[in-house]
C-alpha cells in the first residue's frame, strides 16, 4: 500500500516552531524601525523604506520579505503594502496602534518565564522569583497600563454597551485591578450617571487617572490603592468589573475574591468578567486556549479557565447565575454573573 505525498512525515513544523523566535524579533525590529508607518506614508520599495528608516537597503529588503512571509505585509513586484491588520494596529498614525504594547508583552518578566517551561511544567507554576507577575506592587503593571491601553480600548467600549445598553440609570461601578482604567472609563463615558471606583496599586492608578482625565470623566472617577484581596471595597455596587484578572490565580483564591465581590454588590448587582475562555477541550479556540501557557510560566497557579470552571467558581461564591457572551472581534469572552 503506497503512502501519498500528503501523508509523508515532514520536519516543516519543527523548523517553523524552533525558529519562531525570529518572528518575534522581526516584528519588534519592524516596530522599532517604523517600517509599517513608513509604508503607510507611501514608501513602498525596499530602497524607499530603508531611506525613511535609515537602514541598509539589503537589510530592509530581507526584513520586509520576512514580514510578507509572516502575513504582515503584501508584496507585488518590488512594492510592499500594508495588510488591513498592519495598517490598523502597526502604523503609528492609527488610533488603534499597538506598538506600545511591545514593552509589556516582551518584558523579561514574561519572556524569562517562557525560557524555563520544563521547570514550570515540573512545578506546575512559574519558577520566577517573587511570584512572577503577581508579586506585590510589581512595576510590570505600570508598563501594562501604559502599553496595553490601545489594545483594550475596543473591548472596553464593547463591554460597556453589552452590559449597560440603555445607559439610562445611575450605576455604581467597582473596577478591580483597573490597570489603565479604560474599562471603568468606558462605562463612565457610556453613561453620564455612572460613578467609578478603581482598585489597583498606587503607581498604576496614576495611569488610570490620566486616562479618566483625557476622557473627561475624572469627576466621576475615584480610586482605592492596594491589593484587591486586602482593600475594603465598600458596598452597594451595581457592577463589579473583573477584567483579565482571575486567570492569575487558582480556583480557591479566585473564590475567596469572588465572595468578597459578592458582598460588595447591591441586591441585583452583577459581576462582569473578561477572560480568555477556552472550550471544554482546552485546545480550542487556539488563542484563548494557548493563554494557559503564559499563566503557567508567569504565575504560581494561574490558568485559562473554561466557562464551566468559571461558572463553578461564581456559584461557589454565592452567585445565582452566570452567562457567557462572545465579544467579537476580540478573542476574549465576557461572563456576567448575577448576585
Amino acid at each position: 500500500m503506497s503512502t501519498s505525498a500528503a501523508q509523508q512525515p515532514s520536519p516543516q513544523l519543527f523548523f517553523q516552531t524552533i525558529n519562531a523566535h525570529q518572528r518575534t524579533e522581526a516584528l519588534k525590529a519592524a516596530i522599532e524601525l517604523e517600517v509599517f508607518t513608513a509604508i503607510g506614508e507611501g514608501n513602498t520599495t525596499a530602497a524607499q523604506i530603508a531611506k525613511r528608516s535609515q537602514t541598509s537597503e539589503k537589510g530592509m529588503r530581507i526584513l520586509c520579505d520576512f514580514l510578507t512571509i509572516m502575513g504582515m505585509l503584501t508584496k507585488e513586484g518590488d512594492n510592499y503594502a500594508l495588510t488591513l491588520d498592519s495598517a490598523t494596529f502597526l502604523d503609528q498614525r492609527s488610533p488603534a496602534y499597538l506598538g506600545g504594547a511591545v514593552e509589556f508583552m516582551c518584558s523579561p518578566m514574561l519572556t524569562d518565564g517562557a525560557k524555563h517551561i520544563a521547570e514550570a511544567v515540573r512545578k506546575g507554576g512559574t519558577v520566577m522569583e517573587n511570584d512572577g507577575t503577581i508579586g506585590a506592587d510589581n512595576p510590570i503593571w505600570v508598563k501594562f497600563a501604559r502599553g496595553m491601553g490601545a489594545m483594550m480600548a475596543l473591548p472596553a467600549q464593547l463591554i460597556a454597551k453589552l452590559v449597560d445598553p440603555n445607559a439610562d440609570r445611575k450605576l455604581k461601578v467597582l473596577d478591580i485591578a483597573a490597570g489603565h482604567g479604560l474599562f471603568g472609563v468606558a462605562f463612565a463615558a457610556n453613561n453620564s450617571q455612572a460613578e467609578i471606583t478603581a482598585v489597583d496599586w498606587r503607581a498604576v492608578l496614576e495611569v488610570a487617572k490620566e486616562n479618566a482625565q483625557k476622557a473627561g470623566v475624572a469627576d466621576r472617577y475615584n480610586t482605592l490603592e492596594g491589593s484587591a484581596f486586602d482593600v475594603e471595597f465598600g458596598s452597594g455596587y451595581d457592577l463589579v468589573l473583573l477584567t483579565n484578572f482571575l486567570h492569575h490565580f487558582d480556583p480557591p483564591t479566585c473564590e475567596t475574591l469572588l465572595r468578597k465581590v459578592h458582598g460588595a454588590l447591591a441586591d441585583g448587582g452583577r459581576a462582569v468578567t473578561l477572560e480568555f475562555v477556552p472550550n471544554e477541550d482546552r485546545v480550542t479556540p487556539p488563542d484563548a486556549a494557548g493563554f494557559s501557557m503564559m499563566m503557567l510560566t508567569s504565575t504560581p497557579s494561574g490558568d485559562a479557565y473554561t466557562f464551566s470552571e468559571l461558572e463553578r467558581m461564581f456559584a461557589n461564591a454565592g452567585f445565582s447565575r452566570s452567562t457567557l457572551h462572545p465579544l467579537p472581534p476580540t478573542i476574549q469572552q465576557v461572563v456576567i454573573s448575577e448576585k
